[in-house]
């Protein structure tokens, strides 16, 4: 009886398992300021740079339409996709789609962008490594005829 006690109290109910879905797996955490973000983006910090792990890891949530301003990561960036669907695109590249499951490199000083598409929402999980070389570099936003480019 203990057993089937505490499997049941494991286990949420399906209408607590629908409210935490619409929230995501992460809270939505601090909105992002508007001098670096065009909409509304929120990030959830989960590891914080130190010295021991010298690596950064957070969720951002994107509202629909909402991206980065163009920035470079002194030792790199990787994204995982974990929601929607939006853009990501290299100084000089194409604009690239990203939907749930992707991976993103993105080299050291290379200036990029990424975010939500139009329609859509889209969470990211960023993994900046080597957090002693500094953690990004902020530079001007992202405009509506660079985004609206055409994947």
């Amino acid at each position: 009886m203990l057993v089937a006690l505490l499997a049941t109290a494991a286990v949420p109910s399906t209408a607590q398992q629908a409210r935490d879905a619409s929230k995501g797996i992460f809270p939505k955490g601090e909105q992002g300021p508007a001098q670096n973000f065009t909409g509304k983006a929120w990030n959830y910090g989960l590891v914080p740079a130190d010295s021991t792990f010298t690596t950064l890891v957070g969720n951002v949530y994107f509202e629909p339409g909402a991206r980065t301003n163009w920035h470079t990561h002194p030792a790199g960036q990787i994204l995982i996709i974990t929601d929607g669907g939006g853009y990501h695109q290299i100084e000089g590249g194409p604009k690239e789609s990203l939907k749930k499951g992707d991976v993103v490199k993105c080299a050291p000083g290379v200036l990029h962008w990424h975010g939500a598409s139009p329609g859509a929402s889209m969470q990211q999980l960023y993994i900046v490594p080597n957090t002693e070389k500094g953690i990004v570099q902020w530079k001007q936003p992202v405009t509506d005829k660079e985004y609206n480019n055409q994947p």
